[in-house]
């Protein structure tokens, strides 16, 4: 298994957030995790990446305890982290947010075969390497998110509600982007609140509501569970 999640529990000053969170990726997959606002999507990756610290359980990537790492730390194991926000450096270009990650895990494949792989994959910010991070839309920022997890070079990223904000329009740009990663060979964690958003190509579906996974199996089994479509269509 690429990475495990085994029985976290998660406290946000006096709140506890996460109950119990349990959830795997193995190579080459696809996996969802779904759930309205609020519900601990975000808590979720954010604990993998090492912004939070979980009281109990254990996460685990590649074999290795990722509890007391720090962010940076876990990215050069070979974790890219897309977050909610983009998390785009707003002063720098977009050239240069790219190319920030071969500077974070500098082994691996040589920086110039990463760029070009990234850019590859979105195409469209070949235009703007020389803009800056706000001088280009909400999309392209998202891709821009996207293509800098890609450059690091990573055995799987993690991404946090990808498709937030993003017109109609643009959405099946920015699926079939992260589609033509998986045929890399990465493996991606997707955290989403729209069900209609998840990808076709997704492989599993895990539902957490109120901090606790309420169910986990293929995306098509989801449907026959009438309580948790309830949920997430509430999501959505």
């Amino acid at each position: 298994m690429m990475l495990s999640v085994d029985g976290i529990d998660v406290d946000i000053q006096a709140s506890h957030i996460l109950h119990k969170v349990s959830l795997n990726v193995g190579e080459h997959e696809v996996v969802c995790l779904v759930g309205r606002n609020g519900a601990g999507k975000t808590t979720t990756l954010r604990t993998i990446m090492g912004y939070l610290r979980p009281r109990s359980g254990r996460v685990r990537f590649l074999g290795k305890d990722l509890a007391g790492r720090a962010p940076h730390e876990i990215a050069q194991l070979g974790i890219g982290f897309s977050p909610e926000d983009s998390g785009i450096f707003p002063d720098l270009t977009v050239g240069e947010n790219v190319e920030i990650s071969t500077w974070t895990r500098p082994h691996g494949r040589p920086a110039r075969e990463r760029l070009e792989l990234a850019y590859s994959v979105f195409p469209v910010l070949r235009g703007y390497v020389k803009r800056k991070g706000t001088q280009i839309s909400g999309g392209e920022r998202k891709m821009l998110s996207l293509a800098r997890a890609l450059a690091l070079d990573p055995a799987m990223l993690v991404l946090d509600e990808p498709f937030e904000g993003l017109s109609p329009a643009i959405i099946p740009t920015v699926s079939e982007s992260i589609g033509e990663i998986t045929k890399l060979g990465r493996s991606i964690l997707l955290a989403e609140s729209n069900i209609y958003h998840v990808p076709e190509f997704a492989t599993r579906l895990y539902v957490i509501e109120r901090g606790e996974i309420i169910f986990a199996g293929r995306p098509a089994d989801v449907e026959r569970d009438e309580a948790v479509m309830r949920i997430i269509r509430g999501a959505a």
